[in-house]
């Protein structure tokens, strides 16, 4: 027996193998395959820590957001917690940051996506790549939440077998002594040029302005809740697994890359894993990469996609959004979110001519949507600690307590801090910060405008009344199986 009810318009289609992919794709982003060389670049061997150290943080994160999740089945998404821990105007800021992060990382996906369809068909118009990616997405999105899971599910295969083949080419190369360039492959490379730390401190920090941005979407894991088969089980096993991805994925594929060639040689504008494969003599090697960094592009986008749909029928559901976006399809999927979130990947088609700039408009916007996810992180960490405040007693009965909850928020939020000083260390970053604010200075002006609405505090209040009864039914069903009482014997009585 479930005590707690879930939506009962949304289908519980995402079973435990979806979910361990979905959450490997949010751990693994773009940024590894294209984004590593510039990391590499400014930071030496000492990105190993880097990425060791953000990876460590970030599982604080997401244990706190699954104890909470967990505490009650009928938060959807962490915004669902964060209005009904912190209050309302966290709910809105939550839920339409979120959004906005993940249509702006859709339209540089676009973008990317039709630039890396060039690389076979160079005469095509860039237009018809980019508007059949915008169609395809919401095709695989319309159809039902399992379509979706099972997209991902081959998205994220397709990363996981890259990764392992450049791990096992890296191996062969080291143990037979490769030699190219002047350089032999030897774990000494990681060290005999310049030391773990050859650009000195302030290169180590430059590391963690760039990486940070790989990880974002390790928290999309979350916005699966209300649609996965059994997420008592499904959810921690995720959750509890990321280190070992991290540690497998990032930091594995980064100490073989340096060992096979120094540091030195690697190049801020081109990709090590086709630099490393070309070594090696594999034909089409940078071909296949390419294939491999097209369907990462396309994985990122279909989840954004997925996730901004979701997070509008939350936000519709508190009067947040416009009542539109609470409908869903025959299919169970919330079609009219799904739509208005496609129609603002068309920006995507316009940037494709926008000239030489571009790629620093990129860089801008890509940067503003990294900062709106730390928010998001922020949120769900002040979230938890609120919740250890308020709500003892369900924290006593969890069963996915955080590790270190009394301290390790506080450090993760200090961590936060320190990026944000990061981030003011570099021209480019430091223009995306102070950018930033603007669209919360936005939100603000939205939210008053909302609450001046006398049905959105009405269907604030039944929406999170009807959240305060699921987690008394929940506390009610503890009780009572602590007693001895079995599902049989809670059933009949719930119906007397």
């Amino acid at each position: 027996m479930s005590t707690t009810s879930s939506d009962p318009t949304l289908e519980r289609g995402l079973s435990n193998r979806h979910i361990q992919l979905i959450a490997i794709g949010g751990a693994i982003g773009t940024g590894l395959f294209m984004g590593s060389g510039k990391t590499i670049s400014v930071a030496g061997p000492s990105v190993i820590f880097v990425y060791m150290v953000i990876g460590f943080m970030l599982f604080f994160v997401m244990r706190a957001m699954g104890e909470l999740l967990l505490s009650n089945l009928n938060y959807k998404t962490f915004a669902d917690f964060a209005g009904d821990l912190l209050g309302p105007w966290a709910a809105f800021f939550t839920g339409w940051t979120y959004w906005f992060c993940w249509v702006v990382t859709g339209i540089a996906d676009v973008v990317a996506i039709a630039h890396y369809v060039a690389f076979w068909w160079g005469d095509l118009p860039l237009w018809i790549p980019a508007l059949a990616c915008i169609a395809l997405l919401l095709v695989l999105n319309l159809a039902t939440v399992k379509a979706f899971g099972e997209t991902e599910f081959w998205f994220a295969l397709i990363k996981i077998v890259a990764i392992g083949a450049l791990i096992v080419v890296g191996l062969v190369m080291i143990i037979t002594g490769f030699q190219h360039n002047d350089a032999t492959a030897s774990v000494a490379n990681l060290w005999t040029n310049g030391g773990m730390f050859p650009t000195g401190f302030m290169g180590f920090v430059a590391g963690f302005q760039i990486a940070v941005f790989a990880f974002v979407g390790i928290e999309l894991v979350g916005t699966t809740a209300a649609e996965t088969k059994d997420p008592e089980k499904t959810l921690p096993k995720a959750i509890n697994s990321i280190p070992l991805r991290i540690l497998f994925f990032y930091v594995g594929a980064l100490i073989i890359l340096m060992t096979v060639q120094p540091w030195t040689l690697f190049s801020s504008e081109n990709s090590p894993f086709v630099g490393m494969f070309a070594l090696a003599g594999l034909a089409g090697a940078a071909g296949v990469i390419n294939f491999v960094v097209l369907t990462s592009a396309t994985s990122s986008a279909n989840s954004g996609i997925y996730s901004t749909s979701r997070m509008l029928r939350g936000l519709a559901q508190e009067g947040d959004a416009p009542s539109g976006f609470k409908k869903l399809s025959g299919r169970k999927v919330p079609r009219n979110a799904l739509m208005f979130s496609c129609m603002f990947l068309l920006a995507g088609v316009v940037l494709l001519y926008s000239g030489d700039s571009v790629m620093e408009a990129f860089t801008l916007v890509t940067t503003v949507s990294a900062l709106c996810f730390m928010f998001v992180w922020t949120i769900i960490l002040l979230s938890y600690l609120v919740f250890r405040a308020r709500r003892p007693h369900l924290h006593d009965a969890s069963n996915f307590k955080v590790p270190g909850g009394r301290v390790m928020p506080y450090v993760v939020l200090g961590f936060f801090g320190f990026i944000l000083w990061a981030l003011t260390t570099q021209p480019d970053t430091l223009v995306a910060l102070l950018v930033t604010p603007s669209w919360f200075l936005i939100l603000g002006v939205g939210y008053l405008f909302v609450r001046r609405n006398p049905r959105h505090e009405a269907l604030r209040v039944a929406h999170m009344g009807k959240v305060a009864h699921e987690r008394y039914e929940a506390a009610a069903y503890r009780d009572s199986k602590a007693f001895g009482h079995s599902d049989e014997h809670l059933e009949q009585e719930a119906r007397r």
